[in-house]
């Protein structure tokens, strides 16, 4: 009996492993670069990567395992470059950050990493948090919980009074003086310092806080916060990292320091102009342009005046409403733009509201779709394995059931999620 029961369990082996191998038979299909809806197609997977794309509805072995997504639009899955997992915007914000500790906030953050896996986004890149973010990637990477893949940049880099600085609106005995381990610089070699702390913390990518910001406990957010000479230094040390780099920046003048000083990403974007425009093309500068955290927070400080603190109601006001049109014009003037919402401003699992301003505000629902796709995936540097249904990439596949070209808000009802060739939603 027990060498029965060993040859049962080597037989049950042999096939889980085999059965590894997915047949994917897909109705329609939007591979991420292609401006067509394909019909008819066979995406096999084995483990965690596409092995082949074939036509037609392939027959599939009896160790293989059918996935019928024959009724569906089958598509990569989404990249925001632009989330904050570690929280979500409240009126109780601003207080947590004396109550929670950080083992607080990684409990809770785990329900903002599921929802937005589920949501349809396998990847995200978080632009800034406590280090929780760099605990939150590990966990999911370990398969402890379920969550997109995150690329972080750890903490946000400041200068002193500026966005990041976790100091901001705290009382004076409190204040101290943070420094680059802080994330907070006013010197190139402090640039340098605090880029390889991010290295050393476990950072994947760095992020700076080229001007003020709408919801930091500060009054300007708008004006320039970094030289040039020390956004060249943030650069280039990142550089040695392999790091892609993203500018926070509201104001023209930060994000034109932002973009001579090589910077990879402009986030925000809002009083960007024509100027702005052309030097983001000649220098090959991708525009993230967070419209749905531009909309949550005028929304909120239009209704709800308690929603936000009194310092940030005015910046929330005039700012907010301004990102669409920015988008527009730089839509129009042919910016390279990569998909971001900024969600944590705006809540975890809306992240595909973003398709639907993109669409409002001139965006044709395919151009909106490779954006989310293929052009985030470059904008990253992770294209040889994400962006795209390829053949040797990451099996990151989502689908819906209506026709998003036809209706893009039917990417805000996502029908199956797989991730790293693991079916999370069907």
């Amino acid at each position: 009996m027990k060498l029965f029961n060993t040859a049962l369990f080597i037989i049950f082996s042999l096939y889980h492993v085999q059965a590894q191998v997915k047949y994917l038979h897909c109705g329609h299909l939007i591979d991420g670069q292609s401006k067509s809806v394909q019909s008819s197609k066979t995406i096999i997977v084995e483990a965690n990567k596409i092995i082949d794309i074939r036509d037609g509805y392939a027959t599939v072995p009896d160790t293989a395992e059918l996935v019928d997504l024959t009724d569906q639009y089958v598509m990569p899955g989404f990249i925001d470059m632009h989330v904050h997992i570690e929280g979500q915007s409240s009126p109780q914000r601003y207080s947590e950050s004396f109550s929670m500790n950080k083992a607080d906030v990684a409990l809770r953050a785990t329900m903002y990493c599921e929802r937005t896996l589920m949501a349809g986004f396998t990847t995200v890149r978080d632009l800034g948090g406590s280090g929780v973010n760099v605990s939150l990637r590990k966990a999911i990477n370990a398969g402890y919980i379920p969550g997109p893949r995150i690329l972080t940049a750890e903490k946000s880099l400041a200068t002193t009074g500026g966005h990041a600085d976790p100091s901001n609106g705290v009382k004076d005995d409190l204040k101290g003086d943070p420094g680059p381990k802080e994330g907070v610089i006013n010197s190139i070699e402090e640039a340098k310092k605090a880029v390889r702390q991010r290295y050393k913390n476990g950072a994947d990518c760095i992020k700076i806080t080229a001007t003020g910001g709408v919801l930091s406990l500060a009054k300007d957010g708008m004006g320039p916060q970094f030289t040039i000479a020390e956004v060249k230094a943030v650069v280039d040390a990142a550089d040695d990292y392999g790091f892609v780099t993203a500018a926070h920046a509201h104001g023209k003048e930060g994000m034109r320091r932002a973009i001579l000083g090589g910077i990879h990403t402009i986030e925000h974007g809002t009083f960007m102009d024509e100027e702005i425009m052309d030097l983001m093309i000649e220098k090959g500068t991708y525009y993230v342009p967070t419209i749905s955290a531009g909309m949550f927070v005028y929304e909120k400080a239009s209704t709800n005046p308690m929603y936000f603190p009194a310092i940030i109601r005015p910046k929330a006001l005039a700012i907010g409403p301004l990102i669409k049109e920015t988008f527009a014009k730089a839509h129009k003037h042919g910016v390279k733009i990569a998909f971001g919402t900024d969600t944590g401003v705006s809540p975890h699992g809306d992240n595909a509201k973003e398709f639907e301003h993109m669409v409002d505000a001139g965006m044709a629902p395919m151009d909106a779709i490779i954006s989310a796709t293929k052009i985030a995936s470059e904008a990253l540097r992770i294209d040889d394995m994400q962006g795209t249904l390829s053949t040797g990439k990451y099996a990151d596949i989502i689908a819906v059931d209506q026709n998003p070209i036809e209706d893009i808000t039917s990417l805000q009802q996502i029908a199956f999620v797989m991730k790293d060739g693991v079916v999370y939603k069907q």
